[in-house]
């Protein structure tokens, strides 16, 4: 097993690097709208992601792992794990297709709380009659965001939950084999193992991008890389219930990088949901820690 770095305590830095990141991350949403709005498909979206990140991180994973590292021990439980990736991946591109970042992002906030729900039986993790109250109030954020009866609802938010039901999955996943690799080997072996599903799949729905689609589609990884790289460091300098709830501010940027490059802008009754299920979700995230339940060691978001 190869250790990840030693924590150094400098919390305003931890800090400073979380928020970096969330400021960073949406503007893989905005590229991936950006590219569905030229009549790019969504499968050819992901393949992209996929492959340009296992190409990008191969360097890195080498460099932390060796030649050995750079093959799976359970190269079918990857595969796995990368379909639910890819799954989730594919349904928040989708979604962007039929709503904003922000309300796309706001009911994708629900993941934790599946994770909390499916933690029993996939994790053998005790759920006290707390963290179940945070999820059913949680639960009630995501019905204010969606309303289903009060309005037509919008195929976005079903994909959008979607999405996150999907990552939840691929989470549980990745922290049953929490701390085998390092980090940075492991999301390789993600990328890589997404990147062979979709190449397989991608000729099903195949348009021959142009020289400006090509130059994005790297962009994807990149951003990506380098916003999962700040969360990474940042927890090498402050305690993950200190930063988990500062994931959430990624909701702001989200919003304002909508509404500038689409014009975009969630109603009150989506903030107001938000604002219960950040509010679940920071509670199940002080539970977690208070419970010795540690981080998944790779950091991920479609």
């Amino acid at each position: 097993m190869i250790k990840n770095q030693a924590r150094s305590a400098n919390p305003l830095l931890g800090i400073g690097l979380m928020l970096s990141a969330m400021a960073l991350l949406p503007f893989l949403d905005v590229v991936a709208k950006h590219l569905g709005n030229m009549g790019m498909p969504v499968l050819q979206i992901v393949w992209a992601r996929m492959m340009f990140g296992a190409i990008l991180t191969l360097p890195f994973a080498w460099r932390a792992g060796g030649a050995k590292a750079l093959i799976p021990s359970i190269p079918l439980y990857h595969l796995v794990r990368a379909a639910f990736l890819m799954a989730a991946t594919g349904f928040f591109f989708w979604a962007l297709k039929y709503q904003s970042i922000a309300d796309t992002l706001a009911v994708f906030f629900v993941q934790p709380l599946i994770v909390t729900m499916l933690s029993p039986w996939a994790l053998g993790e005790k759920v006290g009659p707390r963290r179940w109250a945070a999820v059913a109030v949680g639960f009630i954020g995501t019905l204010i965001i969606i309303r289903p009866g009060f309005a037509t609802i919008n195929p976005g938010m079903l994909m959008g939950l979607g999405a996150g039901c999907s990552l939840a999955i691929y989470m549980i996943m990745t922290r049953r084999i929490s701390g085998r690799a390092h980090a940075m080997v492991t999301t390789f072996h993600t990328s890589l193992a997404g990147a062979l599903i979709a190449t397989a799949l991608v000729p099903l729905d195949w348009t021959t991008p142009t020289a400006t689609q090509w130059a994005l589609f790297p962009l994807l990884a990149i951003i990506a890389a380098v916003g999962h790289y700040l969360i990474v460091r940042a927890y090498d300098f402050a305690e993950a219930s200190l930063l988990a709830p500062l994931a959430y501010t990624e909701i702001i940027m989200a919003t304002l990088l909508g509404w500038l490059f689409f014009n975009d802008f969630p109603d009150g009754w989506t903030f107001a949901g938000v604002g219960v299920l950040i509010a679940s979700a920071i509670y199940i995230s002080f539970r977690e820690r208070a419970n010795n339940i540690p981080p998944p060691t790779e950091f991920e978001q479609p």
